[in-house]
């Protein structure tokens, strides 16, 4: 099968490789996907689980990308609840090789069916931003109805970041939004929530908007400055099928969009995986029609 490998670290997206590889054996509880569509996460390169696995040895040449959107071609021993030919989406394991490939072998318990009026391109692109999303809003951040946000990054009910993306944060659904490079984040005032993605100086002024009682919620590793009256909590995303089923029927049912930026195929992934201008949205790559 092809597959985009990457062999050196410091190389990063640079030193990915489209080769020839064997196709995934399936193992205890696995699936194989024939995959229609990944996603890729540019900082995987710097995830140790990319260069080693669960024992520390070192696993490169190792194949990327961990969001994928597909049908199910093999089961492995024991396996249940899912079927060959099935259409399905999820997020696979950090450790082992990915997406970026014709075929993925996953444990069975990580995918999710993947409905037939969603597009693959959409559900390759749901897994690691919605599960992010779920988990530090509703999981760790406990958001209810009525409550504010900050979402730094653009991105939820009240966003965060540069003035190029406003009209695409308040298209998406912001209500207010923030410029870094204008505003001044404290003038925002206390909020129930505040779901930092940048860290650094943003992460620890964050701390300072948070209301008495409130929570920071952070995916770049524990806060360096947490709220005087409130929580502080930081988290690594994880598969659920539950959230899952939960995120594509908000897609089907218009309350949720997705922000796919450039759809590339298989052969054309080293390019689109190492842009030479900023690139809006998410890269979707298509192993297959």
């Amino acid at each position: 099968m092809k597959a985009i490998v990457v062999t050196d670290q410091a190389a990063g997206t640079a030193g990915m490789r489209l080769v020839e590889r064997p196709e995934p054996v399936p193992a205890i509880n696995d699936v194989v996907v024939e995959v229609r569509a990944s996603g890729f996460v540019p900082t995987e390169m710097s995830w140790p689980s990319t260069w080693t696995d669960r024992l520390g040895r070192d696993r490169a040449p190792s194949v990327p990308g961990h969001e994928v959107a597909g049908v199910v071609s093999a089961l492995g021993y024991g396996t249940t609840g899912l079927s060959v030919g099935q259409r399905v989406f999820g997020l696979t394991d950090w450790h082992r090789d990915g997406t970026l490939a014709e075929f993925v072998a996953v444990e069975a318990r990580n995918l999710a069916p993947l409905p037939g009026d969603v597009d693959f391109t959409v559900g390759a692109s749901l897994p690691i931003s919605g599960l992010t999303a779920w988990q530090g809003l509703f999981v760790h951040g406990r958001l209810r109805v009525g409550q504010s946000v900050l979402v730094h990054g653009a991105a939820g009910a009240v966003g965060t970041g540069r003035a190029a993306d406003r009209e695409r944060a308040l298209d998406f659904g912001a209500q207010e939004f923030v410029d870094l490079g204008a505003d001044v984040l404290e003038d925002v005032g206390g909020v129930d929530v505040v779901f930092d993605v940048i860290g650094g100086d943003v992460g620890k002024r964050s701390a300072g908007v948070v209301r008495p009682g409130g929570i920071l919620v952070s995916v770049v590793g524990p806060p360096e400055v947490r709220p005087a009256d409130g929580l502080a909590v930081d988290f690594v995303v994880e598969s659920d099928r539950g959230q899952l089923g939960e995120i594509v029927q908000r897609v089907r049912d218009g309350r949720l969009r997705t922000n796919v930026g450039t759809v590339a195929s298989l052969d054309d992934a080293v390019a689109a995986l190492n842009p030479t201008k900023r690139i809006t949205g998410k890269t979707i790559i298509r192993a297959r029609t």
